[in-house]
């Protein structure tokens, strides 16, 4: 029989016990002793013990709060672990955003993009902003710990690699994950945007609470993130979500990914500028959704149409997953229910009644932060947290050799 009264017994014990409680805290970004007692099975003595010890290893921080009318002492991450970035290349942008471990922003960067932006370019460029974000908060490259990234393509996590040919051109059978930490001599988890989007609106936003949730990234393209039993769902090689693709018209144009008529030409940002060309001259995709929350009838008409194309898509998905919760989100969402009105019309009525739990069809609580959240969060889920007291160091040498990299291309711009 094993002793399990064994001093070591009691140590492992002991830690595996700060392990589920940083795990937990990490997770949600910041809980109270009762809320942590709930999600670990642990009793409240055994909590408030630990997190004393926590916080006097400088693992963790705590302030007042309340819960239910009552005070309460919220719990989060230190500060001074470290902290995490988040990167999100869209179509014509380039954001980025650094992160402490209680899901704060503590400073970001957007910046324009050229259509089909090269790889190398896109990838200097977001370097460079994550070292100026880490200048402006005071902070130094050792105190950079993971980069997160979303891309608005299927992305393969296993290599970082984009697993479907011409969705991003120029960026094809390049290791990005691996490019960009040579950049920056930090781990870089790669992922698809509308993937990090759902697992942002999971974990913070509108599907919190839920276990089900399907996140409809309506933007330049059209995507899915796809959340099953609290999990993220990508699928083999990380095509899971791909909506666009879904074909909508057997004679319609040639998509990018060499199909015809997927739901991207009718719904993406080409199509949609093209419909309003001839009444209302060249506009940009933000002065559409600007123009229609102004009442301009054309320009709501055609987001309007979209969400009725987009939501017949979602009918499919919803038969297929039954999720308890679509979320809508991406560059068109800021044009509010004029665009998910008619998408939550659409997907209801193509959609099999569940009379016990029928789906729920919501606007995203995150907007256009939801991404760069995804992927801060996937940056901080992917970052170990020591729960003795030592603390997270990074290596001296490849911080300085990113600094000279970084340096090098700023004498080169």
């Amino acid at each position: 029989m094993i002793d399990r009264s064994t001093p070591g017994s009691q140590a492992s014990l002991r830690e595996a016990n700060r392990a589920r409680i940083v795990d937990a805290v990490k997770r949600f970004g910041g809980l109270t002793q009762v809320e942590l007692a709930e999600a670990t099975g642990l009793s409240t003595a055994t909590i408030s013990t630990i997190v004393r010890e926590l916080t006097g290893a400088g693992v963790v921080d705590t302030r007042p709060t309340s819960r239910s009318g009552r005070r309460a002492l919220k719990v989060t991450l230190a500060r001074q672990l470290g902290l995490v970035a988040g990167i999100q290349f869209g179509h014509r942008h380039l954001k980025v955003a650094l992160g402490d471990f209680g899901r704060t922003i503590v400073a970001e960067q957007q910046m324009p993009l050229p259509l089909d932006h090269r790889v190398d370019t896109g990838l200097d460029r977001a370097a460079l902003l994550v070292v100026d974000l880490l200048e402006r908060v005071g902070a130094s490259m050792d105190e950079l710990l993971t980069i997160g990234v979303a891309l608005p393509a299927p992305v393969d996590t296993a290599t970082g690699m984009i697993s479907v040919r011409g969705v991003m051109r120029g960026w094809d059978d390049l290791h990005i994950g691996q490019t960009m930490s040579k950049r920056l001599a930090r781990p870089v988890i790669v992922d698809n945007d509308a993937n990090l989007g759902a697992l942002a609106e999971h974990e913070l936003g509108a599907g919190r609470g839920y276990r089900d949730v399907v996140f409809v990234r309506a933007s330049y393209t059209t995507g899915a993130g796809i959340i099953l039993g609290g999990h993220l769902h990508r699928g083999y090689a990380g095509t899971a979500g791909e909506i666009g693709h879904v074909q909508v018209d057997p004679m319609g144009d040639i998509c990018r990914c060499g199909n015809r008529g997927c739901l991207d030409t009718v719904v993406g940002s080409s199509a949609l500028l093209d419909l309003v060309r001839s009444s209302h001259g060249d506009l940009t995709l933000r002065d559409i959704i600007l123009r229609a929350r102004d009442g301009d009838p054309g320009c709501g008409r055609v987001i309007a149409d979209a969400g009725e194309r987009i939501g017949k898509v979602v009918a499919q998905v919803v038969n297929t997953l039954n999720p308890q919760l679509v979320v809508v989100g991406g560059e068109l969402a800021a044009a509010g229910e004029i665009l998910v009105a008619p998408l939550r019309e659409e997907a209801l009525r193509h959609t099999a009644q569940n009379t016990i739990a029928p789906v729920e069809v919501v606007l995203g609580e995150l907007g256009p932060q939801a991404e760069v959240m995804g992927a801060l969060t996937l940056a901080l889920q992917s970052t170990e947290v020591a729960t003795d007291h030592q603390t997270i160091t990074a290596l001296t040498d490849d911080s300085m050799a990113a600094q000279r990299h970084l340096d090098a291309l700023r004498t080169k711009d």
